[in-house]
């Protein structure tokens, strides 16, 4: 049977899924592996882990299958530093990485805001990778000497799945040196920054193809996880936009044109169309919010148990809000200091208390993005939701109250690697192009609309919730 593959390198693991022409799915694979914190702060994986795992779990959903295209998503930013010989120098340092606090402020002096947002659509983010290598600069000199390339995770996977090294633009948008309005590196920056341009791959678009595998099957250049995500829910032009409530949380939208926030509040990034773009806001810790709740009050318990606790209390909780800057935060505040809280607790608030509030407070940071894209003239009329968290409709629900908007699923919850795979397809030669797929491949399977009765209610609260980050900011004196 033909079929086509999707990769999706992750933060806790691989994840591959194989799927008919049609959309359906044929077969899935999860291959986990660890995250290494060896200072506060800190977040690195060792490249080789992602590479076995992408290995088992691209063999257990082939087996039987006559694959015609592989197509590759992952998390963004993170930094692969690579020796003449394409030997891991170090440990890769990972987007929700916060050490680079310093590189960041040094950027936007020596560049300016203003001409950093005008050449790459972004302001300097802690996550993002030219901040990484600067830090590598100054603090480990001996392994920066040593560069020689430099990758993103998936595109470490790619250079060993069919020795090619490339990047697509939707990925490359997210590290800082890409001119996102040209599609390609940026010379100015690289100049300005004095980062050797022969370190970085060809730039191509997400559907082309990259490279093959031994057996030749062709490798579509691929996508950064949330643009392979949107894809994977038909967000592939303007109309709807994309919820992610994976472990970091993300709203999605594409954009008719090239536009950035002047303040760089959302990143604007190319989208995984050729010739497209997009503008998202991306809070770090959305389900990783309830994960942390989880695994801190009650190990063991099942995410289904904690969200039934929730749904006896009301909306607001009596008062409780939840703040969920727990590793700082990208969206709408710049700021790898913030911290997340707890405000308004009182005896009567048991566990089903702070879950519900988690799920709100998640809810008010999408919100926060959403009212961002709105100010750049996106017109949201619905959203498809991802990521782990949309399993639950109770929170969906509360999303939808927040955010105004009915919230759809669609019938393959596979996200990135859904989209990876519909990218495959295209270099594979079996859909035409990108939109071909999307309208192919991608069904509604339902729709949650929002509770009119919780929406004045949840308007109130989110001014509310907005007022917490300068108050705790100020108390915490960070």
């Amino acid at each position: 049977m033909t079929a086509l593959v999707g990769l999706d390198v992750g933060t806790t693991g691989v994840k591959a899924v194989a799927i008919a022409p049609d959309g359906s799915v044929l077969a899935r694979a999860e291959r986990g592996y660890p995250l290494a914190t060896p200072q506060p702060g800190w977040s690195e994986q060792d490249p080789e882990d992602w590479w076995q795992a992408s290995r088992d779990a691209l063999a257990e959903v082939s087996a039987g299958l006559d694959v015609a295209g592989i197509g590759l998503s992952g998390q963004m930013h993170g930094l692969v530093a690579l020796d003449a010989a394409d030997r891991v120098i170090r440990p890769a340092i990972l987007w929700n990485d916060q050490r680079t606090a310093a590189e960041c402020a040094q950027i936007e002096e020596r560049v300016g805001l203003d001409r950093l947002v005008s050449l790459t659509g972004n302001r300097a983010l802690t996550g993002f990778t030219a901040p990484k290598l600067l830090w590598l600069r100054d603090h480990e000199p001996d392994a920066y000497e040593r560069i020689a390339r430099i990758c993103l995770p998936k595109d470490y996977v790619r250079l060993r799945l069919a020795g090619a090294f490339a990047i697509d633009a939707a990925d490359a948008s997210g590290t800082l040196l890409l001119d996102v309005a040209g599609r390609n590196w940026s010379n100015e920056m690289l100049d300005l920054l004095e980062l050797d341009p022969s370190w970085l791959p060809p730039v191509l678009e997400s559907p082309a193809v990259s490279g093959h595998t031994p057996e030749g099957v062709p490798v579509a250049a691929g996508a950064g996880d949330c643009a392979a995500a949107a894809l994977g829910v038909g967000v592939d032009r303007p109309g709807p936009v994309s919820v992610v409530l994976g472990t970091s949380g993300v709203v999605f939208a594409a954009l008719p044109t090239y536009r950035a926030d002047e303040r760089a509040r959302v990143h604007a990034f190319c989208h995984a169309v050729p010739g497209g773009w997009h503008a998202m806001g991306v809070m770090l810790s959305a389900a990783g919010s309830l994960q942390w709740l989880r695994d801190v009050i009650a190990p063991g318990t099942s995410f289904a148990s904690l969200v039934g606790e929730a749904a006896s209390w009301g909306r607001g909780a009596e008062g409780l809000l939840f703040l969920p800057y727990l590793q700082g935060e990208r969206t709408p505040h710049a700021d790898p200091d913030a911290r997340g809280a707890f405000v308004g607790l009182q005896l009567r608030h048991d566990r089903g208390a702070l879950v519900r509030a988690v799920l709100e407070g998640v809810a008010f940071g999408l919100r926060d993005s959403l009212d961002l894209l709105r100010g750049l003239g996106v017109d949201v009329t619905s959203a498809r939701a991802s990521g782990g968290g949309a399993r639950s409709d109770l929170w969906l629900r509360i999303c939808a109250s927040v955010l105004g908007v009915p919230i759809e699923r669609t019938v393959v919850e596979e996200g990135s690697a859904f989209g990876a795979a519909l990218l495959g397809g295209v270099a594979g030669g079996v859909f035409a192009d990108v939109h071909d797929a999307v309208g192919t491949a991608v069904r509604v399977r339902d729709t949650v609309e929002p509770d009119r009765a919780w929406q004045a209610a949840y308007d109130d609260l989110h001014a509310r919730y907005r007022a917490l980050y300068p108050a705790t900011k100020e108390a915490l004196g960070t």
